[in-house]
């Protein structure tokens, strides 16, 4: 499995910011009231970045021998997987609030403090999740072997062994 790309994470956050500010300018115009994120969603999104962190850190510790119990294949890949998406939801939903506090601040009318403010707060949280993704997916990498079999010659029968 690749690394994430930081060009993936921009896109998607600039994906997420083209959605939040089309929806906000499409309610606006409709008459009908604006999206507020809660700060539910940025209890739920640092919530959901501890346990992808608290999930990674036995595959790390398994990994470089700092404990003797080996873990199951299968759960260090949905760890990874689970790191991978969160750092690619962090990035949208990120994109996303933030669109949507530089949309309420531009308007003429603000619509109150908290609203602003949740909207950075709930911003803040998804780019926790995505670094707290990003982290665990580091963690979840297998360390280079000491022995480099690609360091040996091929042709050279002295290397062979």
């Amino acid at each position: 499995m690749n690394r994430t790309s930081p060009l993936h994470l921009l896109a998607l956050a600039a994906v997420g910011g083209a959605a939040g500010w089309l929806l906000e300018v499409l309610l606006t115009a409709s008459g009908r009231p604006i999206v507020i994120p809660s700060l539910s969603l940025a209890v739920s999104l640092f919530l959901i970045a501890l346990v992808t962190l608290g999930l990674a850190v036995p595959i790390y510790r398994s990994s470089r021998g700092l404990r003797s119990a080996r873990v199951n294949p299968f759960f260090a890949l949905r760890v990874v997987v689970l790191a991978k998406a969160s750092s690619l939801a962090g990035a949208l939903l990120g994109g996303g609030a933030l669109a949507i506090a530089i949309y309420l601040l531009s308007r003429t009318v603000s619509p109150g403090a908290g609203s602003i403010t949740s909207s950075f707060v709930v911003a803040g949280a998804a780019i926790g999740l995505l670094v707290a993704g990003l982290v665990a997916e580091h963690l979840c990498t297998i360390p280079p072997d000491d022995e480099d079999s690609s360091s040996h010659n091929s042709m050279d029968p002295q290397g062979a062994a």
